[in-house]
């Protein structure tokens, strides 16, 4: 049974103080399971980790933040070529609701990529979340491409660190104004800027 989640959708600047420290509450919880690592870039009432959010969708049910997916306009570089994408990160659906289908209903943020005005969207995850993100691949709401290594700008400067890094992710594009076919090829992502 799918449970019950009324969508909100707004720009980051519509946010309240409040909303900060919820979401921020929620992500700690959230990815704090994967290591404390991972929970980190939210302390203290932040509801981000890299790159701010240009827009949200959030799903609330009765104990609050359900899930999350954040958006971004931003360009990249795929091998050669510039393009602008919305990136879509901060995906996130409370540990007692996986498995339910909750994913799917973050549809409600596909008239809001339209309206974005951009061909693709595109996002990256770790490749232990493969079996999950290739549920949505089946229902056709993105495809994964292999073989493309994505390099970022860190969040932050660390002066024993270099100002970028070089994942090996899963890269996930979802077709907006333009079809697959015309995806650029290429082996390497330049995020023109940290990750979302």
């Amino acid at each position: 049974m799918r449970p019950n989640v009324e969508w909100k959708l707004c720009w980051e600047n519509e946010l309240q103080l409040a909303d900060h420290v919820e979401l921020s509450d929620f992500f700690r919880k959230t990815y704090g399971r994967t290591g404390a690592f991972n929970a980190e870039p939210f302390e203290g009432g932040r509801s981000w980790a890299g790159a701010r959010p240009e827009f949200r969708a959030i799903g609330y049910d009765a104990q609050g933040v359900a899930a999350h997916i954040g958006m971004l306009r931003r360009f990249i570089r795929v091998g050669e070529v510039d393009l602008v994408v919305a990136e879509l990160g901060l995906y996130a659906v409370r540990p007692n609701l996986e498995g339910l289908g909750i994913g799917f209903s973050m549809r409600v943020a596909y008239p809001v990529l339209q309206q974005m005005g951009v061909p693709f969207a595109f996002g990256t995850v770790r490749h232990a979340l493969r079996n999950h993100v290739e549920r949505f691949c089946r229902a056709g709401l993105a495809t994964i491409v292999s073989g493309v290594r994505v390099r970022s700008t860190r969040p932050d400067v660390h002066p024993d660190l270099p100002p970028t890094r070089l994942e090996d992710v899963l890269v996930l594009v979802s077709p907006i104004e333009r079809s697959m076919d015309e995806w650029p090829s290429g082996t390497l992502i330049d995020r023109n800027g940290p990750e979302l």
